[in-house]
């Protein structure tokens, strides 16, 4: 098994202890491959470092904007996705939500977990984390 630390200037850089993914590589039975394990992407402008502006739909963008530069740089796609994992801080924004993400994200979708939270990190309203299959 071989763990590689994925990181690009494309997404924001990370604001703790963490990496923006990890990427292990296996050997599958029918041959090789990896799993990336991303940590969580708001929507934060990676040339600024700041929030976008323009509300939740803008963030969620932006979001899913940085989740698919990191995957990028691991050799993955938003395709790829196997699990997301989202966290809203209203769950009324649901909705809203699904529609970009069936924008975003090809079909066929990966599985996903929805959790609404008091708060995120830098004030943020929306937060994804993805695991990609490769």
């Amino acid at each position: 098994m071989t763990v590689t630390v994925i990181s690009t200037d494309k997404a924001p850089a990370a604001v703790g202890p963490y990496s923006q993914a990890i990427r292990i590589a296996h050997m599958f039975p029918a041959g090789e491959g990896s799993i990336v394990y991303s940590s969580g992407q708001v929507g934060l402008d990676p040339a600024t470092g700041k929030l976008v502006t323009g509300g939740f739909e803008a963030e969620v963008r932006q979001a899913f904007a940085n989740l698919s530069a990191v995957a990028t740089e691991a050799g993955a796609t938003l395709g790829n996705a196997v699990k997301l994992t989202l966290f809203l801080t209203d769950l009324s924004q649901f909705a809203a939500v699904n529609a970009i993400m069936k924008e975003t994200v090809p079909e066929p979708f990966p599985a996903r977990t929805t959790i609404g939270v008091a708060s995120l990190p830098l004030g943020a309203t929306f937060e994804i984390e993805g695991i990609f299959a490769i």
